[in-house]
Parts: structure tokens; sequence; C-alpha cells
């Protein structure tokens, strides 16, 4: 549960309502993350106070609504600081929708193999400017630099695979679309043979 965690994480410095954790939290991790769903916030939040970790009390407000604030309950810390004292472990796997794409793209030969590799590589080049661009504006906010320095890293090692993609694919690409080529040929050939016998019962007829 890794917002839930984050959750507890900020209400750990001081206690807060919804949508001051919301600004808080996309301030603390910057824009690598993306915006945090308030309806989801509220969905962790029902969690956290049905689990004991968080305690709700209702503020009255002379000129607005009534608000919830949120503490972190000893419950809470607890749980806080196991999760953040334990190395995190990889679950689910690598799943990147590029290798499907490079599953598809050696099928189809090493034409179509190339253009993805060179298409890739420029949405990569454009995605670490884009970063160092990020990386400058928030240069003084170390854990936003942390996680776009990290953003950076992928995407460099990203570009490192596709110089091994080339490489190590190439020749199955190669061999895929030669089969592919033959495969072609071959029907080409049997459609040929089986028009000329039509053509010659025809004559016969």
């Amino acid at each position: 549960m890794p917002l839930h965690h984050a959750v507890l994480a900020l209400l750990n410095r001081r206690p807060n309502h919804g949508y001051e954790l919301k600004a808080r939290f996309e301030e603390a991790i910057g824009p690598q993350w993306g915006g945090l769903n308030i309806g989801h916030l509220y969905q962790v939040l029902e969690r956290l106070v049905r689990d004991g970790y968080v305690s709700r009390s209702q503020v009255t407000q002379t000129d607005r609504p009534d608000k919830n604030l949120y503490t972190l309950t000893e419950a809470g810390e607890a749980e806080l600081r196991e999760w953040a004292t334990t190395a995190w472990v990889r679950t689910g796997g690598f799943r990147d929708e590029l290798f499907l794409k490079l599953l598809g793209a050696v099928a189809l030969g090493p034409q179509a193999l190339t253009a993805l590799i060179e298409s890739q590589r420029q949405t990569y080049l454009s995605e670490l400017a884009g970063l160092a661009q990020q990386r400058r504006a928030h240069a003084d906010e170390p854990l936003v630099a942390i996680l776009i320095d990290a953003a950076i890293a992928h995407t460099k090692a990203d570009l490192g695979l596709l110089d091994s993609a080339a490489q190590h694919l190439g020749p199955l690409a190669t061999a895929h679309g030669a089969q592919t080529g033959r495969q072609a040929q071959g029907d080409a050939d049997a459609a040929g043979g089986n028009e000329a016998m039509r053509g010659s019962r025809t004559e016969s007829a």
C-alpha cells in the first residue's frame, strides 16, 4: 500500500485535512508521480481510519462547511516506521509495452525493428530533454530532485536497451523477414499454379 504509507508519512509531521494532504503530497513528490485524485485520497483515508492508523475529528468553521481533520495514531506511526525502514522488493516483474512492441517488430522483419528502435530512441531523447528542464526547475527541492534523477537514470538505461535490442534481435528479425518472404512467395506460386490449372480445365472443356 505505497500511497497509504505516503499519507501516514505526511501525517507524521502534523494533522491535516484532505485537500491539504493532496497539496502537500504533490508538492513533496513533484511532477514525476502525477496528480493525486482527491476521491482516491479520501478512500485511502477511510481505510486508514478503519485500520486504526489514523483518527478523524471534525473541525467547525464559521464561514465554511465543517472539515475533517486526520491525525496519525500510535499504531499508524508504528506501521509507518516498519514500512519506511524495510527494503522494497519488486513483485510485479518488468512489464513494459516496449517489450511487446519488440515482439511485433521482430515478427515483421528487420525494417520494422529498425523503425521501432529509431522512433523509440527519439522519444527517449525528447523525454531526457524534458527531464533535464524539470531537474533545473526543482534543484532546490531534494526529494523531487532525487525522483527526477531516478527518471533520468531509467530513461538512459532504456536508451541502452535499444542498442542491445538492435544487436541481439536484428538477426532474429532478419530470419523472420526471410521466412515471411519465402512463405509469401510460396503462396503466390501456389496461387499461380491453381490459376493455371483452372485455365487448363477451361480450355479442355
